[in-house]
């Protein structure tokens, strides 16, 4: 019984900010009066956020490789929309020529950027924040301090489109339904079907704690009763939005990345305790740099697909996006100090803040109040994660640890 509670116990640890996100879902679905999860609402839910998951996936590998932050992101995406705005509009180059060049700018402003952090060792906090000042002031000098619009129909198609319905639809209950999205929707559960099976008999033939049949079946079914509601509702609107395909593309290849590869479990070691990784034999100055040109790579991803939606290169583009990234993996349940964190949690951190910016705009809620709100999110999120997973009491308890740096990473 008490091995049941302790596993019930480790469980709910978790997922606590995954059912956290299922509670703000029916908080909101409730006081916007079923205003959040309409279809049409649903893909603009997608659409508003994409840049946000993309970004937290970037950041997520530099705080895992050091608690580091970067700060220019936002201005990556200035100076990176600035470009495609000026190449595809004002000078009438090829769509795919241009987007081309703008990721190789993102991966040159990531070398500039990694080389003074890992090998002159600047502070990230520094290099970043003259970064920050630097692209967003070049690319104000791109764009003359005007908007650049708007795009052609093949450029938009990235952020604002939708995959085709090969199949057709079918009506039910009075609601058609687009096929292709539904069978997407089929397709994705049984993938995730069979890799938990999988990964699960795999670590039970190692020895390796593994989950009760019950307790799995219950974790499929919840996530395929997801799954399939996420893509019907989707369906009673106008399918899969193209976004979407690159999200799930950059999440399977960096939870790859993350998780299978020694690459990745250096990158947790080196956050970790960057001395003893080095001493192991890590390349600690290598990851150091690949994490910031990766950052920067994602950051040009994002303002393309940012660019597209505003149909215009905006000077004003960009601004607070990094805040938006970073709150994202702190409350996903990476660490302030580096070493832990994952594609899967950032994901949540980041509807979880979609979400919140979605059903308080939908119930007319200020910007100023939505900052004061998320604000609260993210220190709340943070503080129950130190207090709850690190087990350490506050000051004013009897027997309290101290919290500090060591403690946080023990």
């Amino acid at each position: 019984m008490s091995n049941t509670k302790t596993k019930l116990k480790g469980n709910l640890k978790q997922y606590t900010m995954l059912i956290a996100l299922v509670f703000i879902i029916i908080m909101f679905q409730i006081l916007t009066g079923g205003k959040l999860l309409k279809p049409m609402n649903v893909s603009n839910i997608v659409f508003q956020n994409a840049y946000v998951v993309i970004l937290a996936v970037g950041m997520l590998l530099c705080i895992v490789t050091g608690g580091n932050i970067d700060l220019a992101v936002g201005s990556v995406i200035t100076l990176v929309g600035a470009c495609a705005g000026t190449f595809i509009i004002s000078w009438g180059w090829n769509t795919y020529l241009s987007i081309g060049i703008c990721l190789l700018l993102g991966v040159f402003l990531g070398i500039w950027q990694g080389f003074w952090i890992a090998y002159v060792r600047i502070p990230a906090f520094i290099v970043t924040l003259s970064g920050m000042l630097v692209f967003r002031g070049l690319g104000l000098l791109v764009l003359n301090g005007m908007t650049i619009a708007p795009f052609p129909a093949d450029y938009m198609s990235l952020s604002t489109g939708f995959v085709n319905d090969f199949i057709g639809t079918i009506e039910i209950a009075g609601k058609k339904l687009n096929l292709t999205c539904m069978l997407v929707g089929i397709l994705l559960c049984m993938a995730v079907c069979v890799m938990q099976v999988a990964g699960n008999q795999k670590r039970k033939s190692k020895g390796y704690t593994s989950e009760k049949g019950s307790i799995l079946a219950v974790k499929l079914v919840v996530i395929c009763a997801a799954l399939m509601g996420f893509f019907t509702l989707l369906a009673q609107y106008r399918g899969i939005p193209t976004v979407l395909i690159i999200l799930g593309i950059l999440l399977l290849v960096y939870s790859f990345i993350t998780t299978k590869t020694v690459m990745g479990r250096h990158m947790y070691a080196c956050g970790g305790n960057e001395k003893a990784a080095r001493l192991s034999g890590v390349k600690t100055q290598r990851l150091l740099f690949l994490s910031y040109v990766n950052m920067s790579f994602l950051a040009a991803v994002a303002g393309l697909v940012f660019a597209a939606r505003l149909n215009s290169a905006s000077p004003q583009a960009g601004q607070g996006f990094e805040l938006d990234a970073i709150g994202a993996c702190y409350i996903g349940g990476a660490s302030a100090y580096g070493g832990v964190g994952t594609v899967s949690g950032t994901l949540i951190g980041a509807l979880i803040m979609g979400v919140l910016n979605n059903g308080m705009s939908i119930m007319g809620i200020s910007s100023n109040t939505q900052q004061v709100v998320k604000g609260l999110v993210l220190l709340g999120a943070v503080a129950f994660d130190i207090l709850s997973k690190q087990q350490i009491s506050l000051p004013f308890m009897k027997g309290s640890k101290k919290i500090g740096t060591e403690s946080a990473k023990a």
